[in-house]
């Protein structure tokens, strides 16, 4: 299943250049360690990992005795994406391609065992991509989302943030026939 095209992956590696991008999961990370904490999850997989800030800061906050996994195409060292306990997806989900949307949230699926946390930011970024797009590909409301990550996951909590939300989910099975193509 394709969750990027190359071209795609080409320009994400150049702004992971910058060392301003990717940096929102810092934000997230007491959030993170909380739900690590009070859920007794032993597993973590980072989807989207960027330069692993969130796992760096995890570590300064003292979690201890959890296997982290990050993935992100743009750091192909960190190899395939790893099903775990808690997945996060912190500020990604906005800067795929469109028409990829639904194989990524498939794949996402695919990999939360017990809980997702998925940040989406809903406006425009602050960062155009190489070829002079803004970096977020996707800026809908959460109306918009929620169909799609409705179709894969069972929503726990759900929290508006300025422009943006997050979402705590738990895997569902549906048939076939009842998902979306996009």
């Amino acid at each position: 299943m394709n969750t990027i095209s190359s071209e795609y992956r080409d320009m994400q590696r150049q702004l992971h250049q910058n060392p301003n991008y990717g940096v929102m999961s810092v934000h997230y990370a007491p959030l993170v360690h909380d739900l690590l904490e009070k859920s007794g999850a032993r597993s973590l997989s980072d989807y989207g990992a960027g330069k692993k800030r969130l796992w760096s800061t995890l570590q300064q906050m003292g979690i201890q005795g959890v296997e982290y996994h990050p993935y992100d195409p743009a750091f192909p060292e960190y190899g395939e994406p790893t099903p775990a306990d808690l997945v996060t997806c912190i500020d990604v989900l906005e800067h795929i391609e469109p028409d990829l949307l639904m194989n990524v949230i498939q794949e996402l699926h695919r990999l939360v065992r017990h809980y997702g946390l998925f940040t989406i930011h809903t406006g425009p970024a602050a960062k155009v991509l190489p070829d002079g797009r803004n970096a977020h590909l996707i800026q809908q409301p959460s109306g918009w989302w929620l169909p799609r990550l409705c179709q894969y996951f069972n929503v726990i909590e759900l929290q508006s943030i300025e422009q943006g939300f997050w979402i705590l989910v738990s895997p569902r099975d549906i048939p076939q026939a009842d998902r979306l193509t996009q």
